[in-house]
């Protein structure tokens, strides 16, 4: 495990640590993948193999490996994502990786105290050596907000409390914050450790409850959905419409994507449920005109593969991802 990071993951020339480095940059496309990386039926992954398959995404050049949060089994829902919790779980891949981006898509704010939340995720920063990238979300399950004795209807102010929190917890020494929801810092405290940049790089998930101003405002970046490709486009150019009104510079947005790559390399692509049925030559092509409409990051879900999972992230890691790697700065 790399716990002494480059002098950007202290906060040199790039402010928001390697983890973030590596996944974004204007203009620029990278490729990342969603734990469990599996094809399974049903909602319960068999995580199998995930340590092996995560280090052969690193040495192939995938960009970041993400993990989700998934407090219960929601049986209507259909999804468990990894099983693990999440802070848990990318601390036990980061023991095992040295360089891959480490990225939650995403932490239900609403459900968890900002002070545990803002305390694994420092420790996790620390842990990897700058290498987390903190996604947050609302959340949408309908069992979660009664079994946290949590509003539903509150989704929103709850989620922008919890936010603030965090990131005060985050950025500043010995804070002063009054939360409406989750208790009061007086000043007399501070959390330890602090990230090793000088701001956790932090995704807002879908609209989470927000106007998409407020997000370009107040976020590191987006992390949406995936849509048809002319509304991605749509999309896209609201996102790069928020920032300007926003006054910000650049800021990334990044999407998932389901992906059943296909053995015939030219196979065109045909609608799954959140993505495609791809070879990997249109695979590349669709990627890259996501480039051009201005998405920076796809983190592909292979849930629906009908090829051996190392198999599949062989062929996109040789034949794919070359073309999609941030160039040395």
């Amino acid at each position: 495990m790399t716990i002494n990071p480059s002098p950007a993951a202290r906060g040199g020339p790039n402010p928001f640590g390697r983890g973030y480095a590596s996944m974004f940059a204007p203009e620029q496309l990278t490729v990342g993948v969603y734990f469990p990386i599996e094809s399974f039926d049903g909602p319960e992954p068999a995580m199998r193999d995930q340590i092996e398959l995560a280090q052969q995404a690193e040495r192939l050049g995938f960009a970041a490996l993400w993990a989700r949060d998934v407090p219960l089994n929601d049986p209507t829902f259909g999804d468990l994502g990894q099983i693990y919790d999440p802070f848990v779980w990318l601390a036990t891949i980061a023991a095992s990786t040295s360089t891959i981006a480490l990225a939650t898509g995403a932490v239900i704010l609403p459900l968890h105290h900002p002070i545990d939340v803002a305390k694994a995720a420092a420790s996790l920063d620390r842990l990897s050596g700058g290498r987390f990238v903190f996604g947050v979300a609302s959340g949408d399950r309908p069992v979660e907000y009664p079994a946290y004795r949590r509003d539903a209807d509150l989704r929103g102010e709850l989620f922008r409390d919890a936010f603030d929190y965090v990131e005060t917890l985050l950025t500043k020494r010995f804070p002063v914050y009054a939360s409406a929801h989750y208790g009061r810092l007086t000043g007399g405290g501070d959390l330890v450790p602090k990230p090793f940049s000088p701001r956790l790089p932090t995704l807002v998930t879908g609209q989470s409850q927000q106007s998409l101003e407020w997000i370009a405002q107040r976020s590191d970046g987006w992390l949406t959905y995936p849509r048809d490709m002319g509304q991605q486009a749509q999309v896209a150019k609201r996102w790069r419409e928020a920032l300007d009104h926003a006054g910000a510079e650049f800021k990334p947005i990044a999407q998932s994507l389901y992906v059943d790559l296909a053995a015939d390399p030219d196979t065109p692509p045909s609608s799954i449920h959140l993505g495609y049925r791809v070879g990997r030559r249109q695979l590349a092509d669709l990627l890259d005109a996501l480039r051009s409409y201005g998405i920076n990051h796809v983190a592909l879900n292979l849930k629906f593969s009908k090829r051996p999972v190392a198999d599949v992230l062989d062929e996109i890691g040789t034949e794919v991802i070359p073309h999609f790697r941030i160039a040395a700065r």
